[in-house]
């Protein structure tokens, strides 16, 4: 990309309004999320009991591990504990 391009690029990216708080931390939250939910389904993998759990009450389980139970997640958890 030449360097008048990349300019004309920033002002375009600096002229757009402020990404909306929801937003911001939404993706300041992913890190996060992401590695509570990697832990919670190793966690599931390796204990029979506590997969029975975390699938009869995938909700519950979810929000005891403190990661709210949107239906994105829940669906994400389900596919990997189907998958594994």
């Amino acid at each position: 990309m030449a360097t008048n391009d990349m300019e004309n690029l920033g002002l375009l990216l600096a002229a757009l309004p402020p990404a909306p708080d929801g937003w911001v931390q939404a993706a300041q939250e992913l890190p996060r999320v992401t590695r509570e939910l990697d832990q919670l389904v190793a966690r599931a993998e390796a204990d029979a009991a506590l997969r029975a759990s975390v699938v009869a009450d995938l909700s519950a389980a979810l929000a005891a591990a403190g990661i709210e139970p949107t239906r994105r997640v829940v669906e994400d958890v389900r596919a990997r504990l189907r998958d594994s």
